[in-house]
């Protein structure tokens, strides 16, 4: 079978031989793969004509909606995937990790969406005064940028690669064009087919080539974003192409790492975290191959433990069956080819150089089922290095593989300091019961991880483990393991829009960013908005409401019906060294008593208080002072049908500014109500 590429809405087979790709466990042919006579300039700009004015139109709710939509859809379609990951190499768990894991970066996203507005376009941080007078300000928006996302993946998370970066980039409002790694873009391309095929996504909002892509950088500009996941040396190369440098276009590097995990001193044999400890080693050798980015390659242990761990770690690497995933009972499968095989050999020999191996043998090892001839087998190789830091090459050199490093460290300082000899990891992990360790750890060792995993008994039974990133937590690190962040939740979508920051009166920001922002100019109506449907209250409405004068009585009542009887309320004489000239009105007072001001009483599209947020008590209410209110619709949030039998509604956020008899503020909040919709009705 020849795979085919997806280039300018049409899918077409290269025009070359093509590269014969191959089953990583048999050895046999799979497809050809191939991407001569595909013009990459011709990609990039349809991508910008099409695929981003398609999706940039969109708004964050709907791009979400489509992203659950093409989750459900792949999720149905999953056991076809399994099939061909086993070719890979894979096992069904870890096909699980990539496939299921690179789904559920689709729901992750489309969940995202509540936190962005129902807008094209996102308003960014707090607003910032420029004036005195307060009708100068400024604020910041992000826009989805008017290019392509250009992905460059690594060949042992096909799935995951492509998935976790395009479902930021299409929430974003940006399109993408996926360039897997060659050796398994057959199920990349499998993948893409669906995606493709299902109608969901907007014309050109993905692109795939299955083949070499080597002057795809020729054509990218400042408005295009480029990701890459792989080696450092060639993720160096890219990002120093010309045209990336020329254009300043936005470079995100994630790089193989030589990533640690320490045992605690408390951790010793017999405790639960030496148990987890051995555990999470055994994974992180074993899943995928030791293929992963993140996978654990220094093992550092108190010196005086080395030798338990040691037959520890010998043991449990015992009871791992290796062959050919297809077959039941098979616990490690294929590297993902024969290049790969010699790659991490070579590795290894560099390594031996100046440490013991201690477990494994590469050259010599049992393939209980399966052809160790025909396949990519290789069994996992623990290796010992007394002298860390003398032997300084376990800190340099990465098998990329089910290879790992055992050393000892003398205190947490060492071991701290050891670490950091990676010189830059994706993550690490710490295994203690000790809290007072975990803090000093993981506050000393942050600068050189991009995320660290402490790990004991009690977050055993849920925690994800030292190599998988979370889809709403940053996934990247400093130095080697390249300088990048990706996924990140809503950070990750910042990277795929401009921030630009805007600057002119209350109104005329309120305007552009569909929030009202304080100091603009009202809006009013003779018909109180509680009365209004959803989509018929506008931004910048504004309810000016009666006002009541507060009496010592008042405070009196609250306090004995809220159980309230804080000194300040209560007792006059107590109020020496405080900020008070007289028993003051409880602030919930006065924000109950501004409720009692703006509500309608009558039953209306109003359904419910949905919450409160952004409370200031600004100003101290005594008795005898007048309060009224100001009420103006802040920002309006449109809400999903859960299902048939729901209702449309929408979530209304209003400001509610208290002033007193003088003008001035006393209190300020911003209150949230669940409103109908008039189809609801």
């Amino acid at each position: 079978m020849k795979l085919k590429n997806y280039a300018c809405g049409s899918w077409i087979e290269g025009s070359g031989s093509g590269q014969p790709l191959y089953d990583a466990c048999t050895g046999d042919v799979v497809a050809i793969a191939g991407s001569d006579g595909l013009d990459f300039g011709s990609m990039l700009d349809y991508g910008r004509r099409i695929g981003n004015k398609n999706l940039r139109k969109l708004t964050f709710h709907e791009r979400g909606r489509m992203l659950k939509a093409l989750a459900l859809y792949l999720l149905e379609r999953k056991e076809k995937y399994y099939d061909i990951s086993y070719k890979t190499g894979a096992t069904r768990a870890d096909s699980w990790i990539d496939i299921e894991g690179g789904i559920g970066n689709l729901f992750a996203n489309a969940s995202l969406r509540r936190k962005f507005p129902d807008l094209p376009y996102y308003t960014e941080g707090e607003p910032v005064g420029l004036s005195k007078g307060g009708t100068f300000m400024g604020h910041h928006i992000l826009v989805p940028k008017e290019g392509v996302a250009v992905h460059i993946n690594a060949f042992n998370f096909p799935v995951w690669g492509m998935l976790e970066k395009c479902a930021v980039n299409w929430l974003a409002g940006m399109p993408a064009i996926v360039k897997p790694a060659t050796i398994t873009s057959f199920l990349a391309e499998a993948i893409a087919r669906d995606i493709i095929g299902s109608g969901i996504l907007p014309e050109g909002s993905l692109q795939i080539i299955c083949g070499n892509a080597r002057t795809l950088l020729d054509h990218v500009n400042y408005q295009d974003v480029v990701t890459f996941t792989g080696s450092a040396s060639t993720g160096l190369k890219l990002k120093s192409h010309p045209t990336v440098l020329r254009e300043a276009v936005p470079f995100n590097m994630e790089a193989d790492s030589l990533n640690s995990i320490v045992l605690a001193s408390d951790a010793v044999p017999g405790t639960p975290e030496f148990d987890l400890f051995v555990k999470e080693i055994r994974r992180e050798m074993t899943v995928k191959c030791g293929q992963k980015c993140t996978a654990v390659r220094r093992i550092l242990v108190p010196a005086a433990l080395m030798d338990e761990v040691q037959a520890a770690l010998g043991k449990s690497l015992a009871g791992t069956p290796i062959g050919d995933p297809r077959v039941e009972g098979v616990r490690m499968g294929a590297l993902a080819g024969r290049e790969q095989v010699q790659e991490v050999r070579a590795r290894i020999s560099e390594l031996a150089a100046f440490s013991d191996i201690i477990y494994g043998d590469p050259e010599n090892f049992e393939v209980s089922l399966g052809s160790r001839e025909k396949g990519s087998y290789l069994a996992p190789v623990l290796l010992r290095n007394d002298l860390p830091h003398v032997h300084s090459g376990t800190h340099e050199i990465e098998a990329f593989g089910p290879v790992a490093t055992l050393m000892p460290y003398n205190d947490l300082d060492d071991a701290v300091d050891l670490a950091s000899k990676g010189k830059g990891s994706l993550c690490c992990s710490i295994v203690t019961n000790d809290d007072n360790v975990a803090r000093e750890y993981v506050v000393r060792a942050a600068t050189h991880h991009g995320r660290i995993l402490v790990l004991n008994r009690e977050a055993a039974k849920e925690s994800t483990g030292h190599g998988s990133p979370m889809p709403l937590l940053v996934h990247g690190g400093p130095g080697r393991a390249g300088g990048g962040e990706e996924m990140g939740g809503m950070r990750g979508v910042k990277h795929y829009m401009q921030r630009c920051a805007v600057q002119g009166t209350p109104t005329t920001l309120s305007a552009i960013t569909g929030q009202y922002q304080y100091g603009g100019k009202y809006t009013h109506d003779t018909i109180h908005p509680f009365k209004k449907h959803f989509e018929d209250l506008t931004v910048g409405e504004t309810l000016i409401t009666h006002k009541r004068t507060v009496t010592e009585s008042d405070i009196v009542n609250f306090a004995n019906i809220s159980w309230d009887h804080f000194y300040a309320h209560t007792d006059a004489t107590s109020l020496e060294g405080t900020p008070f000239t007289q028993r003051v009105s409880h602030g919930y007072f006065v924000l109950s008593a501004a409720a009692g001001l703006f509500v309608d009483a009558a039953k209306g599209p109003v359904l419910l208080n949905y919450g409160l947020e952004e409370c200031r008590f600004t100003k101290p209410v005594y008795p005898g002072m007048t309060i009224g209110v100001r009420l103006t619709v802040k920002e309006k949030v449109a809400q999903e049908k859960r299902d048939d039998e729901d209702y449309t509604k929408g979530i209304v956020k209003w400001l509610v500014d208290v002033y007193d008899e003088t003008g001035e503020t006393v209190a300020i909040a911003t209150i949230l109500t669940m409103v109908k919709m008039k189809e609801s009705v």
